[in-house]
């Protein structure tokens, strides 16, 4: 009777710990705030649909690169464009699509960064059913601005979507 009595705290103890679900704090999802500000809504003829400029560093004679954050929203993407010093994108938060000419679209998401050649035409967006952020990086200025062509079509958009699976991409570039 002596040792039940004696090793029943440990037992209770041991119930009591086993028995805790509560997860510890840094196991909870938390909303992280942006680390950017939305920036100036873009009135760009160069977008469709809704889209917020933060310019972060502009183009001097020292660096010749220009870093913006970019917010899409839902559905919405810029034209078809070229970078005669190339583009890098570093997506920070939701997904969308990157699509070279005369390739399929590519899903990105959240940690993805796409290196774009220069001269490389393309588009960028949110997807359907998600915002999109990136910073943008426009480099090699020095070689002239970016260069805006066509609107990118519903049915280009809509069908660029199509190939797409849910499983992670490998790095575009």
């Amino acid at each position: 009777m002596k040792n039940i009595l004696r090793s029943s705290p440990l037992f209770l103890t041991i119930i009591v710990v086993a028995c805790n679900t509560t997860q510890p704090e840094t196991a909870k999802e938390t909303k992280t705030e942006p680390v950017f500000p939305k920036g100036e809504k873009i009135t760009s003829t160069n977008f469709t649909g809704t889209a917020w400029l933060q310019m972060l560093v502009p183009n001097d004679s020292t660096y010749y690169t220009s870093i913006g954050n970019v917010i899409f929203e839902p559905k919405a993407r810029t034209n078809w464009h070229k970078h005669p010093g190339g583009q890098i994108l570093l997506v920070t938060d939701g997904k969308g699509y990157y699509q070279e000419k005369n390739k399929y679209a590519q899903l990105i998401r959240k940690g993805d960064v796409i290196k774009i050649p220069p001269e490389t035409e393309h588009w960028h967006g949110a997807s359907s059913d998600s915002s999109l952020t990136h910073i943008a990086i426009s480099t090699n200025l020095q070689k002239g601005s970016v260069v805006w062509l066509q609107p990118v079509t519903d049915e280009e958009y809509n069908s660029g979507q199509e190939p797409l699976s849910s499983s992670r991409p490998t790095p575009y570039h």
